[in-house]
């Protein structure tokens, strides 16, 4: 075999920014005007092209659905030109559609890339419980025990007091004795709107305001923030939540396991992932792409684990080329 080809070399990611830069792009014109259908629409149809000219076969683990339901990159779909290293792919063109139709911060456009036949395929159970911060948490966190016990060990981890630890969570129904016990154990909440995929790797960061991401939000975005976590070095841990019988039967049959904590190993089992996000509007994680004069500019961070690396990559298009 030719070893060069069998792994996600390192010029990947600078290919597949693109990918996210032409989704976030695309979805400029729909940013405020509240269809969110027609924002993802245009994004998906996007990042497909570009991934096409893209040096991989790559498989979408993590995609828009079912292909009776998601005609583009669909889970099982096989993208890339077919050359390279063969890829488990993650992908979501916007991560944060209500906020993009809204006008709202924090939407991405994101892509998870890691070594064939190590991504978790979580996409019989729609939810997971997820439990995310930075390297400070590695052994000390654990989804099998209470929110408050995690919150003051981290607290004492990090050497600061509990009243210093800020949560990120949903802003949901069922997040609201989350949220009460956060409080209760002195803790301070900072609710999102949408888009954990971002709060995640928030989170796992040493420079952000947040200290843990907790909440049950999409098994997919668990499975996806995992590449970025593991470039960070930070910590992630996930737990199914089926909301049926059904779920729980289509998961068992496809050998996931409930009651059970995933560790970020068991999430993304590849020491070699890629993680790469571009703002589509203005959040803590990157700029939202942006129309000034002839220029349309994007802003991306490009993460891998095996190099532990994190790159900031600022992009200028001219307009014309891309805007009817």
């Amino acid at each position: 075999m030719n070893t060069s080809f069998s792994h996600p070399d390192r010029n990947l990611a600078l290919e597949l920014v693109r990918a996210t830069e032409a989704a976030a792009i695309r979805a400029l014109p729909y940013i405020g005007r509240g269809d969110k259908n027609a924002a993802d629409g245009a994004a998906v149809d996007a990042m497909r092209q570009f991934l096409g000219t893209v040096n991989f076969q790559g498989t979408i683990v993590i995609g828009e659905g079912e292909k009776d339901k998601a005609p583009m990159l669909f889970n099982g779909e096989v993208v890339g030109n077919g050359s390279g290293p063969e890829c488990d792919i993650a992908v979501d063109p916007i991560d944060g559609t209500s906020l993009t139709a809204a006008g709202r911060g924090h939407a991405i456009s994101m892509l998870g890339v890691a070594d064939r036949g190590t991504m978790l395929d979580a996409s019989s159970v729609f939810y997971m419980e997820k439990l995310v911060s930075n390297a400070d948490a590695i052994g000390v966190l654990d989804l099998g025990q209470s929110l408050s016990d995690n919150i003051r060990e981290l607290a004492k981890a990090k050497k600061k007091p509990v009243s210093e630890i800020k949560v990120a969570i949903l802003d949901r129904p069922r997040h609201q004795d989350a949220i009460e016990e956060i409080r209760s154990a002195g803790a301070h909440t900072r609710l999102i709107l949408d888009g954990d995929v971002a709060a995640g790797i928030n989170a796992a960061r040493e420079d952000n305001r947040i200290d843990l991401c907790y909440g049950t939000g999409g098994s997919p975005e668990g499975v996806a923030v995992t590449c970025a976590i593991k470039a960070l070095g930070g910590f992630i841990q996930g737990r199914l939540v089926p909301g049926t019988d059904e779920e729980r039967e289509r998961g068992t049959a496809a050998g996931l396991k409930f009651d059970y904590v995933y560790s970020a190993d068991e999430l993304v089992a590849s020491d070699n992932t890629f993680f790469v996000a571009t703002g589509v509007t203005d959040g803590e994680l990157v700029k939202g792409v942006r129309h000034d004069g002839r220029w349309l500019r994007t802003e991306s961070l490009i993460f891998r684990s095996r190099s532990g690396t994190v790159r900031r990559v600022s992009s200028d298009y001219l307009a014309e080329r891309w805007l009817d």
